[in-house]
């Protein structure tokens, strides 16, 4: 179980703003990407491609950090850490959902033989000006 947000970095999570997704190497070092977010309950989700370099991260190592910057408001920012878990994005579901979110409008494709997974991040710690 998770810890509560503020309503003001739910408004973060909510917004069309972008999110960056930090994952740890397997030497230790991190590893960063921009990512689409959004929300399901309590818990933060995102899309990836099984394969892909933060995929094969949190598989073996499920601790993530996610920082999400206003873009109104650069200064404005949550930090959220914490462990993730990771099911089939059965139809592209959320992704889709994150398009129209972000794009107003279907994915493009991904390459044939792409599998597409739902990351669940539950979040153990807040941190930042919107915390």
């Amino acid at each position: 179980m998770g810890i509560p947000l503020s309503d003001s970095a739910w408004r973060l999570v909510e917004g069309k703003n972008y999110a960056v997704v930090a994952t740890v190497n397997p030497d230790g070092s991190p590893q960063t990407s921009v990512i689409w977010v959004g929300r399901d309950g309590d818990d933060l989700v995102f899309s990836t491609v099984e394969g892909r370099l933060k995929h094969r991260n949190m598989v073996r190592d499920p601790r993530i950090s996610i920082s999400i910057i206003d873009s109104a408001d650069p200064e404005n920012y949550v930090e959220l850490r914490g462990r993730v878990t990771m099911t089939f994005d059965v139809g592209r579901r959320v992704d889709t959902e994150l398009a129209w979110k972000y794009d107003g409008k279907d994915p493009g494709e991904d390459k044939p033989g792409a599998v597409r997974v739902v990351v669940r991040m539950v979040i153990e710690k807040a941190a930042g000006y919107a915390a």
